[in-house]
């Protein structure tokens, strides 16, 4: 199985041009989209969500992450194996997270490169190419370099910030399993915990851990981004009898 997580969106032909190589060289896989949407050059929110899909995954699946805006530049392109999952993409934090939460990972540098190379779409020249020869279970030894650790790597703790903003209008935020008697608070206003949408009245803000397990801001039957204001990289204040995030 290859999962597809970029910033390309649904709207170009990104998407399509990643799944005719795909579909060239890894023809018998399944391809999942699992986001397209992830907030536009942001490897630093993408590796917060990329780490937290992860779980839901079954061993030996292997993950095209595209969010690089470095594409052409002398940034390296890399391939993690961490959890017993795959990941390929470019070397500039997007894989980090994903890396440091596990203790089985190994690291390799991406040395190849395609004589028709694009300077502008690595993702499907380069790193769909690895995948998918991953995916078929012809680990491309020759055009990998084992490295000890990555160029760029962020925090691997937890980031009390704004990640996502999914099309109803919910605020994810990088911040994991938080106890329910946690105060939570965000544009200056304080929000109630609720264990589901249900449970709370029609048009009124609330907090949850959603279902991959990060804090999740939201309003019932309503948007939380334009009720409250929020965009990604806000600042979301978290704090309980042992810590606080913000």
């Amino acid at each position: 199985m290859i999962i597809l997580f970029t910033d390309f969106g649904m709207c170009d032909p990104y998407v399509g041009q990643i799944k005719a190589r795909l579909a060239e060289y890894a023809p018998a896989q399944t391809v999942v989209d699992l986001l397209h949407e992830v907030p536009d050059y942001n490897s630093h929110a993408g590796a917060h969500l990329l780490a937290a899909f992860a779980a839901g995954f079954q061993p030996g699946s292997v993950f095209l992450a595209v969010v690089d805006p470095g594409v052409g530049t002398p940034r390296d392109g890399v391939v993690v194996m961490a959890g017993g999952r795959w990941y390929v993409g470019p070397d500039n934090g997007l894989l980090s997270l994903v890396a440091a939460r596990n203790t089985d990972t190994r690291l390799w540098r991406i040395t190849w490169l395609p004589d028709d190379l694009s300077r502008t779409f690595h993702g499907r020249d380069v790193f769909a190419v690895i995948a998918a020869e991953i995916a078929r279970g012809e680990f491309p030894e020759s055009k990998l370099s084992q490295i000890d650790k990555l160029e760029v790597e962020f925090d691997a703790g937890e980031l009390s910030r704004v990640i996502y903003i999914d099309h109803f209008g919910n605020a994810w935020v990088g911040v994991r399993n938080v106890p329910k008697d946690a105060q939570v608070s965000a544009a200056g206003k304080l929000f109630k915990y609720s264990e589901s949408f249900g449970f709370v009245g029609k048009g009124e803000g609330f907090w949850f851990n959603n279902s991959v397990g990060l804090l999740e801001l939201a309003v019932n039957r309503g948007n939380a981004a334009i009720s409250f204001g929020l965009k990604v990289g806000d600042v979301v204040q978290v704090k309980d009898s042992t810590t606080t995030f913000h």
